[in-house]
């Protein structure tokens, strides 16, 4: 299995970002040359950083860097779908996760928070031992991610892949960001690192959304090969009972995706 083609020496920065720079440095050059014409250029540079931040929002853009959003095309062509499961690992959700998948033969891809897998060792070992795959989902989750720096970003993600290399002895090959949002420091960083940003194809909003068929809904409307779809298991919102929405869909969502004669397969195992 061949690692992302995503390498710190290799990186280069996409248009949009090679275009903010150059505004920024012919912002500069215009005021040095006509001091006079500083509204203007303030006003081009906000409008940029409006532009993206506006970008950093959208977690699925590609604007800003690679970003897996489907399958690759050879995964895809041979009926996979990825599954993926993030925020936890959770000592009372996981486990029946773990079951379910189990029941239905199929593998899954955990997005684990750092501190989470320190934590919970043990249970990030057995997702390994199961068969699925841990990536890497930050080292805190941090609800002001996207508005960090690039030192920031690194220290978070890297301690994110040193948590979960020490504990499950596997080193991550993906990062999805919290709650999806970035800013245009995240790719180099995660260039240096040699991993891959993953987003989704579709979600279901299962961490506000109480009712599992909307949930269900969401998931599989079009449901076809080359799927990436979010659920997760940390933060997992609960129906009227008190049950994780989760428990509720991912047995639904399994039999959808065995009834459309797909196969789950980790992220890890579609590279090429």
């Amino acid at each position: 299995m061949k690692a992302p083609t995503h390498s710190g020496a290799k990186w280069r920065p996409t248009p949009l970002a090679s275009g903010s720079a150059a505004l920024h440095l012919a912002a500069v050059a215009a005021v040095m040359m006509r001091p006079h014409s500083w509204p203007w250029a303030l006003g081009a540079v906000a409008a940029d950083h409006l532009v993206l931040a506006t970008v950093g929002l959208w977690p699925r853009s590609t604007l800003l860097g690679s970003n897996w959003t489907r399958l690759p095309q050879a995964a895809a062509s041979t009926g996979c779908v990825a599954i993926t499961i993030d925020d936890g690992p959770d000592p009372d959700i996981t486990p029946r996760v773990l079951a379910v998948l189990e029941e239905h033969n199929a593998k899954a891809t955990f997005f684990c928070i750092g501190r989470q897998v320190q934590r919970y060792a043990e249970l990030a070992r057995e997702i390994v031992s199961r068969g699925h795959a841990v990536e890497n989902h930050s080292q805190r989750h941090l609800h002001n991610f996207s508005l960090m720096g690039p030192r920031g970003l690194a220290d978070e993600i890297g301690r994110a892949q040193e948590s979960i290399t020490g504990v499950t002895g596997i080193r991550p090959l993906f990062f999805r960001a919290p709650a999806g949002l970035r800013n245009p420091f995240l790719d180099p960083v995660l260039a240096r690192l040699d991993l891959q940003l993953a987003s989704w194809t579709r979600r279901g909003f299962d961490t506000v959304r109480r009712d599992a068929a909307s949930v269900l809904d969401k998931l599989t409307r079009n449901l076809g090969g080359g799927d990436i779809l979010l659920l997760h298991d940390g933060h997992a919102a609960r129906n009227r009972s008190g049950q994780p929405i989760v428990l509720e869909v991912l047995p639904r969502l399994l039999g959808a995706v065995a009834a459309a004669r797909l196969r789950p397969v980790t992220l890890r195992s579609a590279l090429t």
